[in-house]
């Protein structure tokens, strides 16, 4: 809670004194923590309050388009760059706009009713107790490991992604545990959520996206990487602007309305950020985003992807920070992004002599 209280009066403190940007105190840590090689492979970071910017820095770095590595990139405001599994997380938003829009099932359906054309996986009993809710929170109780490298062919969402039927091959992993009861992180379950959309919509998750959420956020340039097959790779393949991405943070702080307009039903980010799962590392998750451990709401909502992309968002203090990095398959890809919040963000604050 200590550090929630310091950002918010490190935000008061930069938006009342309209801080120049040589004189930030955030921009000029980030830089000393990069130069000193404490945040190797970050790319940018965009830290907000109430829409207003605190802190936006750009370094050049090797990137990689989906695993085709780019070589050296200047980044900066208008670059695109790969979401990974923040990919994810905004899937979710567009089933709650596809929901609203009545165009898919409730999350308490069946999910496998949704794949008659799979009737073989479709009269299975175990299978018939999924349900979409299920799916959103990663509890399919199907086999799943994307723990393997992204370099193994092993790891389920490569092998999936190499399969001739991508939604099949989801569908038909074995069963290991009761629907509901286990979380298991999984692309495979946004690859389902993705073709729900789109046959719900009749169209593409893509272009979807582009009618019902960027076109109305003013999100003009942005890819969505395709597989072999050439479907959209939901789980891991878009790629926007740093800016862009918090605009879409900006906008759940925001009750999922922009411009004075509702694009995300406010029901749908309640629901998405209530706990559904209990990980590991004591972390809670949603409608496929991830939640702080404790609070309710949640003190932070995030979603997290490879190689050190994140978009933390925290409503009741309208923050909103995103990050991009370069540390695909890194273990300790995570630490980036951490550290700009535990090391820069707060000290920033203690060096103004405002701390508690």
């Amino acid at each position: 809670m200590r550090i929630l209280i310091s950002l918010l009066l490190l935000a008061g403190v930069l938006l009342s004194e309209g801080v120049k940007a040589e004189d930030n105190p955030i921009e000029q840590q980030i830089r000393k923590a990069f130069e000193a090689g404490r945040l190797d492979g970050l790319h940018s970071v965009l830290f907000t309050r109430k829409g207003e910017t605190l802190a936006e820095v750009y370094f050049a770095g090797e990137d990689e388009r989906w695993g085709t590595p780019m070589g050296e990139r200047a980044h900066g405001p208008k670059t695109l760059h790969d979401l990974r599994s923040v990919s994810k997380s905004i899937v979710s938003l567009l089933y709650g706009i596809a929901l609203a829009d009545g165009l898919v099932p409730g999350p308490d359906e069946p999910l496998m009713a949704q794949f008659p054309e799979y009737a073989d996986l479709a009269n299975d009993p175990e299978r018939q107790a999924i349900t979409i809710r299920d799916v959103l929170t990663m509890q399919m109780g199907t086999a799943w490991n994307e723990d393997l490298p992204y370099t193994d062919p092993r790891n389920s969402e490569i092998a999936m992604e190499r399969a001739d039927d991508r939604y099949r091959f989801v569908l038909e992993q074995p069963m290991v545990t009761k629907p509901g009861t286990e979380w298991r992180y999984s692309g495979g379950s946004t690859a389902l959520l993705a073709r729900i959309i789109a046959k719900g919509a009749g169209k593409p998750v893509d272009e979807f996206a582009r009618e019902r959420l960027f076109g109305p956020l003013g999100i003009e340039h942005f890819e969505w990487v395709a597989g072999a097959d050439g479907e959209p790779a939901a789980a891991s393949g878009l790629r926007l602007t740093i800016r862009d991405l918090v605009k879409i943070g900006q906008m759940i702080n925001d009750g999922g309305a922009y411009d004075g307009k509702q694009i995300i039903p406010p029901d749908w980010l309640k629901a998405s950020f209530t706990p559904q799962a209990k990980l590991e590392t004591g972390l809670r998750y949603g409608f496929q985003w991830y939640l702080a451990a404790e609070g309710d709401p949640p003190r932070w909502i995030s979603g997290f992807g490879n190689g050190g992309q994140r978009l933390t968002i925290q409503p009741q203090y309208d923050f909103a920070l995103a990050t991009f990095a370069g540390n695909y398959n890194q273990p300790d890809a995570w630490k980036v992004p951490v550290r700009i919040i535990e090391e820069i963000l707060v000290p920033a604050l203690q060096k103004e002599g405002r701390a508690e």
